[in-house]
């Protein structure tokens, strides 16, 4: 009986444009021939991909961590998503690739919030050939200021603020702009929450008995040690405004 190697499966397809290759997550290039930052690239099926890098963007490495299917943590396509703490951008890229696609094509909108001016002129460089980026210069806590951009409510909403008080940043910002069943993703630092004396662990397990409390359901604590140690993803959803 011949002894040959089995047949290498090709990439797993998390949405039309990502694709997860064995460890490796790809998003399809919406600008293609260029790069964001420096990142490899590639072609399946004819299409120009980028690399998402899990060691660069938390929401990767949560994508790559989790325990259930990588695609619930993404937002469906077309639709606006509302993104706070955008930095520098890398994470907020690879999601224009997956909400709006190659000139927009799928309808999206990115409303990305940022208090660093340098950050800031990034992700404005960046939406100079994506339309549907929409890049804010705005403290993540002063809804007021720019919450005009966000007249409906949104199904998806990432917050990667590393400052004390995060929680209840997170909480005012889904109550303010997440709409009910909408998905919240909590990238949360421990080192920049108060400090109880009681360990990382107890203060990851407050963070998720906080969120209940809230009204979210948590479905899942995702650990990005490895990728960015003293990290936690929170993915929740809203179960009442």
């Amino acid at each position: 009986m011949g002894g040959g190697r089995s047949k290498r499966r090709g990439p797993k397809e998390l949405s039309s444009t990502v694709l997860l290759d064995r460890r490796a997550l790809w998003t399809e290039n919406a600008v293609p021939g260029t790069t964001v930052y420096g990142e490899s690239l590639r072609r399946f099926s004819g299409r120009e991909h980028r690399r998402w890098d899990p060691n660069r963007s938390k929401l990767g490495a949560a994508m790559l961590r989790t325990q259930a299917d990588p695609a619930e943590l993404l937002p469906e396509q077309g639709t606006s998503v509302l993104y706070l703490g955008a930095g520098h951008g890398t994470s907020v890229s690879h999601l224009y690739d997956h909400v709006c696609g190659e000139q927009n094509r799928l309808g999206g909108r990115l409303v990305c919030v940022d208090l660093a001016p340098r950050c800031l002129r990034e992700l404005t460089h960046m939406a100079t050939n994506r339309p549907g980026l929409v890049p804010v210069l705005g403290d993540a806590r002063k809804h007021d200021a720019w919450g005009v951009l966000l007249p409906r409510k949104v199904n998806w909403l990432f917050q990667d603020v590393a400052q004390a008080g995060q929680v209840e940043m997170f909480v005012r910002a889904c109550r303010r702009f997440l709409s009910v069943n909408g998905q919240g993703l909590l990238s949360l630092k421990a080192a920049s929450e108060r400090w109880t004396g009681e360990g990382e662990a107890a203060l990851f397990a407050g963070v998720e008995h906080h969120l209940l409390e809230a009204g979210f359901r948590v479905e899942e604590s995702i650990e990005l040690t490895g990728y960015e140690d003293n990290h936690r993803l929170y993915h929740v959803t809203m179960l009442e405004a």
